[in-house]
């Protein structure tokens, strides 16, 4: 167990390179190249920060409260501040609770986001996931809006070898999941993964589609844990924390995934979502591999950030 949990630590921090090479590089020349802690200095330390996609208004904190510890503690040398900074970063990504129920009993989880996240593959990935954690799943092929969706969901479920349900495109979405859902009480399934809401260009029309689905779900499976999970490409950076702005405001997001963690200098993302909409992020993808989208741990994230 303890050399699966190094693999899995050594795959994060491998993901996370960028990211690292990125924050380390442009901290380190804040930290040590500057002899005194002045305005100068906070404007760089800021500007390193906001490069690295942590947020404006998070970074705006972290700033005032590494001020508020110079005056109280009477620090003179800049680089005293570093570990109180990675603190700071990790205290803003401490969630406390259980993020993962649906692991402990019957589940539904929409799969929500816009296309070219990575939703089909991480649709892909969560169900291999859950396989190997001995769960039932059933894939349900609810986004019939886009042309070739269903074929590709359906070459995963293949794939990792689970079942799935579909229909042909342009067919009402909530026809599928109720058609899944009869579908996972014949299996007695643990887990319904949905790929459905691809769109937000109206968002009055998502929140509908939605509510018909649940009002369904409602019917079928009352009382059943529900998960509405939103897949972002964490390469684009404030453009997705905009997004995750965009669908909160249209249904009530559980959890976020964040995919192409391994491509982007921009992993400080996972921490202007939390700290700015509340939202827990769940799993990260660090590579390509069917094995690579992670269980989001805070402690691990912040480690293999800043770890030798």
């Amino acid at each position: 167990m303890e050399k699966e949990k190094s693999g899995f630590f050594a795959k994060l921090k491998n993901g996370l390179n960028k990211t690292r090479i990125n924050l380390l590089d442009g901290l380190d020349s804040v930290f040590h190249g500057f002899s005194e802690i002045d305005d100068d200095f906070y404007e760089e330390l800021e500007e390193v920060l906001v490069m690295a996609d942590i947020g404006v208004s998070t970074t705006g904190e972290i700033i005032d409260e590494i001020k508020t510890l110079v005056k109280v503690e009477h620090i003179k040398k800049p680089e005293d501040c570093r570990d109180y900074l990675i603190n700071l970063l990790s205290d803003r990504l401490n969630i406390e609770g259980d993020q993962y129920p649906f692991e402990h009993e019957k589940s539904i989880i929409f799969v929500i986001g816009v296309n070219g996240v990575g939703k089909t593959t991480s649709i892909g990935k969560l169900a291999y996931n859950f396989k190997q954690d001995k769960k039932k799943v059933l894939i349900a092929a609810a986004d019939t809006f886009r042309a070739a969706a269903t074929e590709q969901l359906e070459t995963w479920a293949e794939r990792v070898g689970v079942p799935m349900i579909g229909a042909k495109e342009g067919t009402d979405p909530a026809s599928v999941i109720y058609d899944a859902l009869q579908s996972a009480r014949a299996r007695d399934v643990d887990i319904l993964l949905c790929d459905t809401a691809g769109r937000l260009h109206n968002k009055k029309n998502l929140m509908e589609e939605l509510k018909k689905m649940n009002r369904i779900i409602d019917r079928e499976f009352p009382g059943i844990q529900r998960e509405n999970f939103l897949v972002l490409d964490a390469s684009t950076g404030q453009n997705a924390l905009n997004q995750a702005k965009e669908f909160k405001e249209a249904c009530d997001i559980t959890g976020i995934i964040l995919t192409k963690m391994d491509g982007t200098a921009k992993g400080g993302i996972a921490i202007a979502i939390w700290n700015e909409l509340g939202i827990p992020v769940k799993y990260i993808g660090v590579g390509e591999g069917i094995e690579d989208l992670q269980k989001f741990d805070s402690k691990s994230f912040v480690k293999a950030i800043f770890e030798d």
